[in-house]
């Protein structure tokens, strides 16, 4: 992910060069920096992809043992991961902590997100500094502290707790994302509804939420990738019957190497370009938006 992104920042980046000096114009020092930008970022990508084609053909292997060549192909790995009483268990529970840690962390992320914008800039900043305090500090030590605190009210080992957890966690990707979305949106929308009559409440999801939508679905996207993806904070937290996915694949490597962890870990490939498609759509989709409101601003 991080190197997409590099990789198509370095292509703007390029692309914006070449708009202002011409390409044929461009000197040979210019030629060489975005040359040697691309090739970097290229080469960045390659090192976070390269264990994905690894990880992925192993997971088709007909034999027993992680190696290569390949003994065949075969997809008795992912029939063994479905029958898995345990798998299937993992997948459940992550998905059920998942969807719950989206609901609540998009609902307080998004209303952070709108409280910030409307205070100042002295308040807002170490207001947000606050709530942006759980990426700053390492999960570890957030998992560290959690436990202690919820241990003499006996939300250790139980859903309640890890989904609060996991709320803490998710909830700052939230509001990144819909304060984003809300440095575009134009507050004399909000005026010119309330002049028509309508109420705050009315206004917002008739006139506001529409267009901040592209961040709020992003920020919930990434709230329940935070929360499916989380393994610190659930080893701190989780019980038996808690246990989620990526816990399961790090007992998995821990106790026995077997096949089936490859077929779970090319699910979660498979999970994050989805979800990561998902979100490029709704980037561009906000961008077109803005273009077509700051159109509608100038007419």
């Amino acid at each position: 992910m991080a190197g997409g992104l590099l990789v198509a920042g370095l292509a703007e980046l390029s692309a914006v060069s070449l708009a202002r000096n011409g390409r044929n114009a461009a000197s040979l020092p210019q030629r060489a920096f975005t040359i040697g930008l691309h090739t970097f970022g290229w080469g960045v990508l390659l090192f976070l992809v390269l264990p994905l084609l690894v990880v992925v053909p192993l997971s088709f292997n007909a034999g027993s043992f992680l190696t290569y060549p390949l003994s065949g192909i075969s997809g008795r790995w992912y029939a063994d991961l479905a029958a898995s009483p345990s798998w299937s268990k993992a997948f459940r529970n992550s998905f059920f902590v998942g969807i719950i840690t989206t609901v609540l962390a998009t609902g307080l992320g998004t209303a952070a997100a709108l409280g910030i914008k409307r205070l100042g800039a002295g308040r807002a900043k170490w207001i947000s500094l606050v709530i942006l305090s759980p990426i700053i500090v390492p999960v570890v030590i957030t998992a560290v502290g959690v436990y202690f605190l919820y241990a003499p009210f006996g939300l250790v080992s139980s859903f309640t707790g890890l989904i609060l957890a996991h709320t803490v966690l998710a909830a700052p990707f939230v509001v990144i994302t819909v304060a984003a979305t809300l440095d575009g949106f134009d507050p004399n929308l909000l005026r010119a509804a309330a002049s028509c009559g309508a109420s705050p409440f009315v206004a917002f999801r008739r006139v506001m939420l529409p267009l901040i939508m592209p961040g709020v679905v992003s920020g919930a996207i990434f709230a329940f990738a935070i929360s499916f993806d989380d393994i610190v904070m659930a080893l701190f937290l989780a019980g038996p019957e808690q246990r989620t996915l990526p816990v399961q694949m790090f007992n998995g490597v821990r106790e026995e190497i077997s096949p089936t962890i490859t077929a779970a870990a090319t699910l979660l490939v498979v999970l994050a370009v989805i979800l990561l498609g998902i979100v490029e759509y709704l980037r561009k989709r906000s961008r077109r938006l803005g273009i077509a409101a700051a159109d509608a601003g100038q007419h």
